[in-house]
């Protein structure tokens, strides 16, 4: 496959999994997408800075999460976030340093 067409190919993906994530399934939680999957919404944010960066774009991590977001971290919360538990807390705690303290 040509390498442009899978740029396309993957950036069609990765926007359908954008729209998945910040339309159609506001009701998962960040907490429980990093404890079930390892990521969540924060993590491709981050990613999106770290691609930004390896172009020489200058970005901040507010700017990247506004960007993924379409909107502030306040106005997601408010809007979107619930209180998580001890026990999702507990599982965050482990599945952060498993998946974001090592890189």
């Amino acid at each position: 496959m040509p390498t442009q067409t899978e740029t396309e190919l993957q950036a069609a993906a990765f926007r359908r999994l954008q729209k998945h994530l910040m339309e159609d399934r506001t009701d998962v939680q960040n907490i429980d997408l990093m404890n079930l999957a390892g990521f969540c919404r924060n993590c491709l944010s981050r990613w999106y800075q770290e691609a930004a960066a390896e172009k020489g774009i200058e970005m901040d991590k507010t700017e990247a999460r506004e960007l993924f977001y379409g909107m502030t971290m306040e106005e997601w919360k408010e809007k979107y976030q619930t209180g998580a538990t001890p026990g999702q807390q507990e599982n965050f705690t482990k599945s952060f340093a498993e998946n974001v303290g090592k890189e």
